[in-house]
């Protein structure tokens, strides 16, 4: 046995990859599986916008929820079986969403698949450091990378499905990725007779978030600054996910297939983003440049969306896919302005969950909007003001400055 994980006969170590490959092949289908077809949807389920809105708020709220509950779980469960109900979670909520007859249905269905999501967000990179202790960088590179491209799958083909299958199918359809990933993990569970403590536990790579430490996190302006630049990435990224087809569809005149496609490319644009943006910022001593173009790429798209909504509509488009380069950045940052691990979970438990609960407020805010105006002018100002508010944070996020230093300055400090 090794110092992070067990030593694995060679086929349990490809159990392991294909599992990590099939679990982060589902994180991300289901956030981007209703919004191309809610037209088809509300023939069965009468949707306004602020049901769409509620909807949206759902996958950041349910990550931050169940983020913070996956370490708790973890006490009684081994990381590899709370894997296998999480991943259940998301089967039977994917099904649950196909044979919704009602609203409030569809709504609890689908916060239980993000629920689902939400805990295999956390145990994933456990999981690699357990079973891949000497390979986490590359592993984690490859999980990011399938993840980004199984998101760009529900835009691109689920309105087509939609319109041949119907849409319980277009939505249901994704929980069989869920079941073929539980497979290579039930067996692993199977193969796993210790009745020693799991070795993620003994390491504390999945730690409760430590009060203390939250709360000197709490009065560190780094944390509020990283806070906000992650906050405001979710609020764009999920207002996008929920509404951008719709957007597309009234201002552009797009049918349901092509705003699914440039929902696709809005979500492409993250992949290059997630490979190059990590590899750049860690080679920069200041990473204000960076953010600037980020929040560029997001006014500029928005105001081309707002003044030149019929020319060049993929450009703005992907503009906007570019501008969350910012949440990449900020993963990257709060490992880069910690000195130590405790510092590290401290202002991550901080920063995401700050980041989550306002990314929550997207989609609900522009839903609101857009039902209070019947235009899209209000809700895309609103996204075009929240992108630049960030610029207020640059030089804060961008000084190359510890965590610890704030605590160590704190009368607070514990």
């Amino acid at each position: 046995m090794t110092a992070a994980g067990p030593t694995l006969p060679r086929a349990g170590g490809v159990l392991a990859l294909v599992g990590i490959v099939l679990v982060a092949a589902n994180l991300r289908t289901a956030v981007a599986a209703l919004s191309p077809i809610y037209g088809d949807i509300s023939a069965d389920i009468p949707l306004s916008s602020l049901d769409v809105g509620i909807i949206g708020t759902l996958p950041p709220l349910c990550f931050a929820l169940f983020g913070l509950l996956a370490p708790i779980f973890q006490r009684r469960l081994r990381v590899e079986s709370l894997m296998v109900i999480a991943l259940a979670a998301m089967v039977v909520g994917d099904a649950l969403r196909a044979l919704s007859a009602s609203y409030p249905m569809l709504v609890l269905a689908s916060a239980l698949t993000f629920a689902g999501m939400g805990i295999g967000n956390v145990l994933l990179p456990p999981l690699v450091k357990k079973y891949f202790p000497g390979r986490i960088g590359p592993l984690t590179a490859v999980y990011a990378t399938v993840m980004a491209l199984f998101a760009l799958l529900p835009p691109l083909v689920a309105v087509q499905v939609s319109e041949n299958s119907g849409w319980r199918f277009s939505v249901g359809m994704w929980g069989v990725l869920a079941v073929l990933a539980i497979v290579p993990w039930i067996r692993l569970v199977a193969a796993d007779r210790r009745s020693t403590p799991d070795p993620v536990t003994v390491e504390g790579v999945l730690p409760e978030a430590d009060s203390a430490l939250l709360g000197r996190a709490r009065h560190a302006p780094l944390a509020w600054s990283l806070g906000l630049m992650f906050g405001v990435t979710a609020f764009n990224t999920y207002a996008c996910f929920a509404w951008l087809p719709q957007i597309l569809g009234d201002i552009a005149g797009l049918d349901q297939g092509d705003a699914g496609a440039l929902l696709s490319l809005y979500t492409g644009m993250g992949i290059p983003a997630s490979l190059l943006i990590p590899v750049i910022a860690v080679r920069v001593r200041n990473v204000g440049g960076i953010i600037v173009f980020g929040v560029s790429a997001f006014i500029v798209g928005y105001l081309g969306l707002l003044l030149l909504p019929t020319t060049a509509l993929w450009l703005w488009v992907a503009l906007i896919g570019v501008g969350p380069l910012l949440f990449p950045l900020a993963l990257l940052l709060i490992n880069k302005r910690s000195r130590t691990q405790r510092g590290a979970v401290a202002l991550s438990g901080f920063v995401q969950g700050l980041g989550y609960l306002i990314g929550a407020l997207g989609p609900l805010l522009v839903g609101v909007l857009h039902q209070m105006t019947g235009e899209w002018t209000a809700p895309l100002i609103l996204l075009l003001a929240s992108t630049a508010s960030v610029l207020l944070v640059v030089r804060v996020v961008s000084r190359p400055r510890f965590i610890e230093d704030d605590w160590h300055r704190s009368p607070r400090s514990v």
